[in-house]
């Protein structure tokens, strides 16, 4: 990858990146975020959200949750037109995932 996110991380990503010492707290409220704002069975609550309020600026959270929502959006999205990842992130863990995902929604 030539920006972002470095390999290791976003692969660690698939693992249990709570337990992970390659995040900061910071890395991991963020992805715990995405997981509550993507799986239906999961809720942002208020004790979780005060959480994110002691490491991130409102700013920087109205931010992170514009992102993940435009994420779930394209995720939902593209594959009702067939839109393929064509290849974007060349890590072989991502792409087993994003393969297996495209697999679901056939």
């Amino acid at each position: 990858m030539h920006h972002g996110a470095a390999a290791e991380k976003v692969e660690a990503v698939l693992g249990d990146y709570k337990k992970n010492p390659l995040f900061s707290e910071r890395e991991r409220l963020a992805l715990e975020l995405a997981e509550r704002m993507t799986y239906t069975s999961k809720r942002v609550t208020d004790r979780f959200f005060n959480r994110l309020k002691r490491h991130f600026s409102d700013e920087e959270l109205v931010e992170l949750a514009a992102i993940i929502a435009l994420e779930n959006f394209r995720s939902k999205f593209n594959p009702v037109f067939g839109v393929e990842p064509n290849g974007f992130c060349a890590l072989p863990g991502v792409q087993e995932a994003a393969a297996a995902a495209v697999q679901r929604f056939r």
